[in-house]
């Protein structure tokens, strides 16, 4: 397939970013970012398989190689699928035989067919400016987001850029500067309205600001300094109350900001690290976010105003282990995956303790998602898991396609794609 370059130029400064739509989506409809259209891995579909793999590739409708060949040097490539329609969007870098890893390796976004898994485009993105000298988070940490007429892809070179989604061809491309992010760009693009907003949260707190770049172009739209440091989560959009807001989880805990234009809505401090990796969970008008890295969670309320660290907490998790797996919520219960394995059940409404479930060998790095008729899928390319939504832990099924990864499902058509190190897989009913 043809590979496409780009030579448009321009600098900014980004990281994060998130999803447009709020509330929960139709059956069938697109998974058009990461942890799909909510952020919070929720899905509408039912009656999803419960099984797949093993030596008759139960229900695995295809399988396809993300890579030239096995010679290669793979990035870490963490990113998630897309779907949108009937075709699945997945970004991946990396070295070409005999280039060495202290230069850039290939970044590209490929388009698959959702029915056949047969190649439609492949994209080969220029690198930005930031050479990575330490890839523990690597250049493919982000999961790429579309709105049906491009995809917008960020990766750990600092490049943000719009890729028809029909031809692969790049609308436009900007290079980020500064780029003094902490090890990686680790959060992932996302749509509000006719933008792509960008929480850069930078190692210096002074130069992090909120961007919106316009999806047409790639201009800035708007901007504003944003009191954060480095953080690698991904923020959510979410109603609170009769307002949208942009919430996001800072190293000392959660933000809420307005979309339209940047502005802080409230804040909350908390004397430890809270804030990174994970993406925030909000119900009603109630936000959770803990730390991937271990420690503390807070419980905040949404609806307040200015600074709410005295009289916005809900309640408080005095530390958890590390896991860089965001949580989902389904009913009453807040289900959080960490390491060694283990998912954790809590009461949303206080957070007290419910259960504690090993689940052996499954990665802690995984997002699970949920379905209305009551599962959560700790799902990937590696071992698996499905579980029976509830306040007792019931394993429904487990599962293992032997391509372990750290990118946490897409689910869209009745199918569910999983990325793994070297393929990229459909899981549907046959």
């Amino acid at each position: 397939m043809a590979k496409k370059l780009s030579d448009g130029l321009s600098i900014l400064i980004i990281t994060l970013l998130f999803v447009p739509t709020i509330g929960r989506v139709a059956a069938g409809d697109n998974w058009s970012a990461w942890r799909g259209p909510t952020g919070m891995g929720q899905s509408d579909e039912k009656d999803l398989p419960l099984t797949w793999g093993g030596k008759d590739q139960e229900n695995v409708l295809w399988k396809v190689a993300l890579f030239p060949s096995n010679k290669v040097r793979r990035d870490q490539n963490q990113s998630s699928p897309i779907v949108w329609g009937e075709r699945v969007f997945v970004t991946s870098s990396h070295w070409p035989e005999g280039v060495s890893e202290k230069e850039y390796p290939e970044h590209h976004l490929t388009c698959f067919a959702a029915k056949s898994g047969v190649k439609m485009w492949d994209t080969l993105i220029p690198p930005g400016p930031w050479k990575l000298t330490d890839l523990r988070g690597g250049y493919t940490a982000p999961t790429p987001a579309t709105d049906g007429k491009h995809v917008y892809v960020l990766f750990g070179s600092s490049v943000l850029a719009a890729v028809d989604v029909m031809s692969g061809t790049i609308a436009w491309r900007k290079e980020i500067t500064p780029f003094t992010f902490d090890v990686t760009i680790g959060g992932s693009p996302v749509l509000f309205q006719d933008t792509v907003i960008v929480t850069c949260a930078l190692v210096n707190k002074k130069e992090s600001k909120l961007v919106a770049y316009s999806c047409k172009t790639g201009d800035v739209a708007w901007q504003q300094p944003l009191a954060v440091d480095w953080t690698h989560s991904t923020p959510i959009l979410a109603k609170v109350g009769d307002k949208t807001q942009l919430l996001v989880a800072g190293r000392n805990g959660p933000l809420g900001l307005d979309p339209t234009d940047g502005k802080l809505l409230w804040e909350f401090n908390a004397a430890k690290s809270i804030g990174d990796t994970v993406s925030p969970t909000v119900i009603g008008d109630m936000v959770y976010v803990d730390s991937g890295r271990g420690g503390p969670g807070v419980a905040v309320n949404a609806t307040g105003a200015g600074d709410v660290s005295k009289d916005g907490l809900r309640w408080r998790i005095a530390s958890i282990p590390e896991g860089f797996s965001s949580p989902v919520v389904v009913g009453d219960y807040l289900y959080r995956l960490h390491a060694p394995g283990i998912l954790s059940c809590r009461k949303w409404a206080d957070g007290s303790d419910v259960f504690k479930e090993r689940l052996m060998g499954v990665d802690q790095a995984l997002s699970p998602f949920t379905t209305p008729d009551g599962r959560i899928y700790c799902a990937g390319a590696g071992k698996s898991y499905v579980l029976k939504a509830g306040p007792t832990p019931e394993i429904l099924a487990q599962n293992d396609l032997g391509d372990p990864s750290r990118a946490s499902p897409a689910v869209a058509g009745g199918r569910i794609f999983l990325k793994g190190g070297r393929y990229l897989f459909c899981i549907g009913k046959k």
